[in-house]
């Protein structure tokens, strides 16, 4: 059988042909045969990974596996306390991820299918409903209004045909069917005698031959994009890759170079350096940083979930703070998707009005001034017709505004509400005798009425060329004059220009008759007025964009919709210049070098296919753009899985969109995105807090360490107290550094450059600065101990306990990288911090004096003088940071004026 792709080139009669079938549809037997051959009308299901795949994924990191190597090394020397301790930080390590990633995927568990459950198709030559699943190619279907399309269609019949295609295409309003053929290739939001699986009808009805199912669709093609599509790595975990291997080939290396250097010089036994290399490299390894980068990105992710942003992936919630461009589609993600009247032109004044979507509130204002209807006659006849011409119904649910109909139709309804008129009591006083309704053949749509008074009027709405060509009259407030063409053509142009679609409105008094017909539309009619509707722009959405740019991010739009309304929104947001609009059939005539020489001077793209934007955000990631991409469709499902953050809309967002994507608007807000790039940067802020935190402990553990095998010395720590350290130390100090608020004027400064490494050279000097310092107090206590004849078990605790008082210290310096310390918000602006120094002091009391802790630890009970000289020690971090941090402030000062003058 002949399956062309291009189905809306051919004819009825060719379709039919090619496959084999006939109006009075298929027999069943014929059906099943099909069935057989083509499989289930189902889409692909989603692929996920099993509970132990993910579980076993925490274990993937370089620095995990030497610190597991350390655990079987330890084991083997018997020494199972240490053992036991390491295995025990990498199982608690990798429990925090899974818990956290598990929690992220149960948001958006329950996905429903795209398909239509149920179809109506023709079999045997009768009418009947069979699961979508059982549709095949060669069936026919017909569809009504409220029908989800159950497969890929070529129409046959159609009568006033419209189907809501924003899933694939993004375009606001339904778009109108017919049978008629397409005769060149058009994009998909163009090809009229087609109707798409998973749409829905909004009007009329049809009968159409399904002739693509399942993969095949185009939902289906879509689906397997998805699967071909490559998912970066994030910034956050390439940098931690980075860090790991540099950091593990310097562990190899000094350790290896360490143990070669004990046995040879300081002639120590092969089991003494083996147990003081495993004591290095877990001094040197960071094994809580893991377990605090997840706890910060978790947070993160509550502190997003609050603001109307779930995450699906942790470290998505890094990503969000480096974000370059933004790529927004246009409809339900910047606008509402609800259409909204927003001009109005009678022959003697133009009116504007307020308000978003089909709630009613808002009002009609003439040069700022609202109008009341009993001062305007002309507007109280033109909105008394937008509402009783109308089969829309508007209603509230749980706060939320719906339409019952057709969106135009709901928009002229809530413009009436808007300027004082009551659904219910307009009905009442002119009750509907009959009506013409709409269709693509005569484009208007009428209704008789009358007022209990004896007075019969029709009431006319439709498309304005051709309500022009009916009308010879044209109302004003003295009374009715000839029409003025001229006029009316300039005011459809002001409002065709700002992206609105534009409809008429008539009427005509009529003779005591019950019914209408098309002869009385022919003559005696009189215009009203024209109103222009478009989709507008979210007014949250306008102030977002505005937060982008300040925050030094750009704000592109790819869009299915046509250029002019693209444009329009564009202008209205401030996305681009208002004029400059790239177009998919452009953009498929350019190379890739030709667009990449032109992507980021331009800001607008319509008539977009789910390729083109794909397109779009592989060519900028390839110019080194961190890309968020925004969507809600299916037509943007490959976008977002390949965009280094996939941003869904929760509410109007479709099941694979949110599947698809690393987080979803819960309230379809774009300005929850700003509030997310804003948690997102704090995040990375905090994380780069507690690597400088936790850092300069490895490095002061190790160099004692190293400095005591090469002064010939016992270690001052042992590995098990090592990692007591470590973890206690994260789990308390390095985690209050995760509740660090937003440091000010975090969305004033440019993104993070995506090449930057996770340690910049100030940030390693800052670590080997503080390092040093904590060597010197520790390894300096530990001697002095020694040599005041204390045990070797009280010279480790104290060594122990004077690192721990280092990092109570440090965690104040650490609270702000380069602005100084000597504050009061020091000490008030997170709480967090005086709990985990309070929690820590307990904690290292009963590591000090608590028997089962002194037998886990080899740990001794110290006295008051030993205490007095590690808290006087300690103080010395704090002061000597604080005057780096000065001398730091005065070069960058400086520098800053000799850029200037310069």
């Amino acid at each position: 059988m002949k399956t062309p792709h291009n189905w809306y080139n051919l004819s009825q009669a060719a379709t039919l042909e090619s496959l084999k079938t006939q109006d009075t549809g298929l027999s069943s037997d014929e059906a099943n045969q099909r069935l057989a051959t083509y499989g289930p009308n189902l889409l692909p299901a989603p692929h996920r990974k099993s509970a132990l795949a993910r579980f076993a994924q925490q274990f993937h990191n370089l620095l995990i596996y030497i610190l597991l190597l350390a655990g079987v090394i330890t084991a083997i020397l018997e020494h199972w306390i240490d053992s036991g301790v390491i295995i025990a930080v990498v199982l608690i390590n990798a429990i925090i991820g899974y818990i956290q990633e598990g929690k992220a995927e149960k948001a958006l568990e329950a996905i429903t299918h795209m398909l239509s459950l149920e179809a109506n198709v023709i079999r045997n030559g009768k009418q009947l409903s069979i699961p979508a699943e059982n549709v095949v190619p060669g069936d026919i279907v017909t569809l009504q209004s409220g029908d989800k399309v159950p497969a890929d269609l070529r129409l046959l019949r159609t009568r006033d045909l419209r189907i809501d295609e924003a899933i694939l295409t993004g375009e606001s309003l339904p778009a109108d069917k017919s049978e008629d053929t397409c005769e060149s290739d058009v994009p998909l939001g163009d090809r009229h005698c087609m109707a798409f699986s998973g749409t829905l009808v909004t009007y009329g009805t049809a009968t159409g031959v399904v002739v693509e199912t399942a993969a095949n669709t185009e939902i289906g093609q879509i689906s397997e994009m998805l699967s071909d599509v490559r998912i970066l790595e994030t910034p956050l975990l390439r940098r931690i890759g980075e860090f790991a291997r540099w950091l593990t080939m310097a562990i190899l290396i000094i350790t290896s170079m360490t143990f070669i250097f004990g046995i040879s010089v300081q002639n120590f036994s092969m089991t003494d350096m083996f147990i003081a290399a495993v004591g290095l490299a877990v001094a040197a390894i960071p094994e809580g940083l893991p377990a605090i980068i997840t706890i910060t990105l978790a947070i993160g992710v509550q502190a997003m979930a609050k603001r109307k942003a779930i995450i699906r992936r942790l470290p998505a919630v890094e990503t969000l703070g480096s974000v370059t461009t933004i790529c927004s589609d246009k409809t339900g993600t910047l606008t509402c998707n609800e259409m909204t009247v927003k001009s109005i032109s009678t022959s003697d004044n133009q009116y504007d009005v307020s308000g978003v979507g089909y709630a009613p509130h808002g009002k009609v204002t003439e040069a700022n001034n609202q109008v009341e209807l009993s001062d305007a006659p002309v507007l109280n006849q033109l909105t008394q017709a937008a509402l009783l011409c109308n089969d829309a119904v508007v209603h509230s649910t749980t706060g939320i505004w719906q339409v019952n109909g057709d969106p135009t139709e709901g928009a002229l309804v809530t413009l009436a509400i808007k300027a004082g008129l009551q659904h219910d009591q307009q009905a009442a006083q002119h009750p509907r005798l009959d009506a013409i309704p709409f269709e693509s053949e005569h484009r208007f749509m009428a209704t008789l009425h009358h007022d209990h008074q004896g007075r019969h009027f029709m009431f006319l709405k439709g498309a304005p060329e051709r309500l022009l060509e009916m009308c010879d009259l044209q109302r004003t407030v003295g009374g009715d004059t000839p029409i003025d063409k001229t006029y009316w053509e300039s005011q459809m142009h002001n409002m065709a220009v700002q992206g609105q679609r534009v409809l008429a409105i008539a009427c005509k008094e009529m003779p005591n008759s019950l019914e209408l017909t098309f002869s009385d539309t022919e003559k005696d009619l009189v215009l009203l007025g024209i109103v222009g509707m478009i989709d507008p722009p979210r007014t949250e959405a306008i102030d977002a964009v505005k937060a982008c740019h300040s925050a030094g991010i750009n704000v592109k739009m790819i869009t299915g919709d046509h250029a002019t309304t693209a444009s329009a929104i564009g202008k209205a947001l401030g996305i681009g210049d208002g004029q400059t609009v790239l177009t998919g059939n452009e953009i498929d005539s350019m190379t890739n070098e030709q667009l990449k020489a032109c992507i980021d001077d331009i800001d607008i793209y319509a008539r977009t296919s789910p390729q083109h934007k794909l397109r779009l955000v592989e060519i900028l990631q390839s110019k080194g753009h961190i890309v968020s991409m925004t969507g809600d469709g299916v037509n943007d499902a490959p976008a977002l899985k390949r965009a280094d953050v996939g941003v869904a809309m929760g509410m109007k967002g479709t099941s694979v969109a949110k599947e698809t994507s690393e987080m979803v608007l819960v309230d379809d807000n774009f300005a929850s995105i700003v509030n997310a790039v804003e948690e997102g940067r704090t995040v990375y802020d905090n994380i780069k807090k507690a690597i400088i935190f936790i850092l300069p402990t490895n490095g002061g553990e190790a160099l004692t360490i190293i400095a005591a095998i090469a002064l010939g010395r016992l270690l001052p720590i042992t590995p098990v107290q090592i990692l007591w350290v470590n973890m206690i130390t994260a789990v308390t100090l390095a985690l209050a550094l995760a509740f660090e608020p937003a440091e000010r004027g975090v969305m004033q400064r440019p993104p993070r450059d995506p090449s930057e490494p996770l340690l910049t050279g100030f940030l390693i000097w800052r670590v080997i600065f503080v390092s040093l310092i904590l060597v010197s107090g520790t390894f300096g206590l530990f001697i002095l101990e020694r040599d005041a004849g204390a045990s070797i078990e009280y010279a480790r605790t104290v060594a122990v306990n004077m690192l721990v008082v280092f990092e109570i210290y440090y965690l104040f310096n650490s609270r702000f990288i380069y602005e100084h310390s000597l504050r009061i918000e020091t000490f008030t602006g997170n709480r967090f911090a005086i709990y985990a120094v309070l929690i820590l002091i307990c904690f290292q009391v009963l590591f000090t004096y608590a028997p089962p802790l002194q037998v886990l630890f080899s740990t001794a009970p110290l006295t008051i003088a030993s205490w007095g000289n590690i808290l006087v020690t300690g103080v010395s971090v704090f002061v000597l940071v604080e005057i780096e941090k000065f001398f730091f402030r005065n070069r960058q000062l400086r520098n800053n004026k000799h850029n200037i003058k310069t």
